[in-house]
């Protein structure tokens, strides 16, 4: 039989684990099981609980429900309670089977051999830990999914007889990031920005539209480096840019990675190419003592290998099924979680968001969404962001001090990194890529459209060298239009007032087309003179 369980919260608390509930309420579920088994686990970021009234809603991290969903105190309860209304954690899952031994979870199945969520706890166990329960196979009962499609998002997947379930897990056991159904994504899903894109540039000109990509490329690599505090010059960009605009051609091998940490590094001479050998964490280092002070961990360096096999999977069999956005936050994130090089981690994790959005046929053909630019813009949510998981982490990992500075992690923490809950990732970089769709990619368009109905004017008016057009363009952008005394001392002398005059007034008429911000001005100029 299944043993009861030994809990500390039998009655309603107002706090737990640090965390305040909306109302005091009786944990159960996830929570439940975290403090009965004393899981060295990060929290879900969502509990539940029950609630002294009939009324069930969520706030401040808490999904409170009425009395009568409260669970019977037993595991398999608390379990089955867990995979109804929690969804999977499989980070939680996973301790918790190492916790209670293998007999308890059989007791679950012997007790309800048909039963759904009997089945599905079986078949976890046994593809979490790699172990196969004292139990002969599943014989009855209809296949019931392992993920809950309207819950996580999931993939087609395929059956396990021996459970009578089908396997619809977003990945495999050495790396299965998961990501919660929320209104929020929903609502981004359901707008298809990929189709509002290609409707965007349906009607644009071919040389329009390609002098668009070559800018928003440029933009999106330079972005990039300036996210890692990074001044490269001009010709280590564009290189970085050719690499971007060919993601998605390559299947993600480690091969691959190699062979683009390389591209990212450049110098090599004082950096180790390659997996990391050593510990590695973000952070900064003590002024004074020079002990590390991390913002976050990476994977232990013998976790690596079989963390990248893991995530190459992953690539390979989850991200054709999935949306897009989703498949590269679960991707690129999870990448940049494990830091599997002592350097190049970030802009490779940026690229990999790149990589799936193009392999998944998300953007137009020719056409990257500059994200790494939007990132930039945001750079402190972005920053947030990768901190959601990683400061959940840091309590957790115990670690020491090596002579080099580095950090040494000394407990278990492979499964922090495999079974991340990527939701406020995705949410992040949906936001991004909403962000490229409805301003950046317009934008841009708008730009060079009313650059060439100016230089088209201008010529009509006055032969001029395209460069002097360009310059002349960049002055009446940095000055609200007008010509400066200075510019009409200098570099425009010749011109008359009349032409002046002329000029001035072409350049407010196409004003609402170029937009009104003059960041775009320093940007142009990046280019030749005969490449707005």
């Amino acid at each position: 039989m299944t043993c009861s369980l030994q809990i500390r919260y039998s009655e309603a608390v107002t706090v737990f684990h640090d965390r305040w509930l909306p109302e005091q309420a009786i944990p159960v579920g996830y929570a439940t099981l975290i403090e009965a088994y004393k899981l060295s686990v990060p929290l879900p970021r969502k509990l539940a609980a029950i609630g002294p009234r009939h009324k069930v809603y969520e706030a401040d991290g808490w999904q409170i429900l009425t009395p009568r969903h409260q669970p019977a105190n037993t595991l398999g309860a608390h379990l089955t309670f867990a995979l109804r209304y929690e969804g999977l954690d499989l980070l939680v899952l996973k301790a918790l089977f190492r916790a209670t031994g293998p007999e308890p979870i059989a007791d679950i199945v012997r007790m309800a051999p048909t039963g759904s969520y009997a089945r599905r706890i079986w078949f976890l166990y046994e593809w979490l830990l790699q172990e196969q329960l004292d139990l002969p196979d599943a014989t009855t009962g209809t296949y019931a999914l392992v993920v809950d499609p309207e819950q996580q998002w999931a993939i087609t997947g395929s059956n396990s007889t021996r459970h009578r379930v089908r396997n619809n897990l977003p990945g495999t056991a050495q790396f299965c990031p998961m990501v919660f159904r929320t209104q929020t994504l929903n609502a981004f899903v359901h707008r298809n920005l990929a189709a509002q894109a290609s409707r965007l540039i349906a009607n644009v000109p071919a040389d329009l539209l390609a002098r668009t990509a070559a800018f928003l490329l440029l933009k999106d690599s330079r972005s990039s480096f300036e996210i890692e505090g990074e001044a490269p010059p001009q010709d280590r960009i564009q290189r970085w840019g050719q690499v971007i605009g060919e993601a998605g051609r390559r299947s993600i091998t480690l091969h691959e990675l190699l062979r683009l940490q390389r591209i990212v590094i450049g110098d090599a001479r004082f950096v180790q190419l390659g997996l990391r050998s050593e510990g590695g964490f973000v952070g900064e280092h003590d002024r004074n003592t020079g002990t590390p002070i991390p913002d976050h961990i990476s994977a232990r360096h013998q976790d690596l290998k079989e963390l990248m096999e893991g995530l190459i999977a992953f690539e390979r069999v989850a991200t054709p099924e999935l949306d897009p956005v989703i498949a590269a936050a679960c991707l690129a994130f999870g990448f940049v979680y494990i830091h599997p090089f002592e350097d190049g981690n970030g802009r490779l994790h940026r690229y990999l968001i790149h990589h799936v959005l193009a392999a998944g046929g998300f953007n137009p053909p020719g056409i990257v969404f500059p994200v790494s630019a939007v990132i930039l813009d945001r750079i402190d949510e972005y920053r947030r962001t990768l901190e959601s998981y990683s400061r959940r982490l840091l309590p957790l990992i115990q670690w020491t001090e090596t002579e080099r500075g580095n950090v040494e992690v000394l407990n278990e923490t492979a499964d922090f990194y495999r079974f991340v809950d990527a939701t406020p990732q995705a949410e992040f970089l949906f936001s991004c890529v909403a962000r490229t769709v409805d301003i950046d990619l317009p934008t841009e368009t708008a730009f060079l459209a009313g650059y060439d109905a100016f230089k088209k004017h201008v010529s009509v008016l006055i032969d001029m060298p395209d460069r002097l057009i360009d310059l002349l363009f960049r002055f009446l952008r940095q000055n609200d239009g007008m010509l400066s005394k200075r510019a009409r001392e200098n570099e425009f002398a010749n011109l008359t007032l009349t032409e002046a005059s002329r000029i001035e007034a072409i350049y407010q008429e196409i004003l609402p087309q170029i937009g009104g911000t003059s960041a775009r001005t320093n940007e142009i100029s990046d280019r030749g003179p005969d490449e707005p």
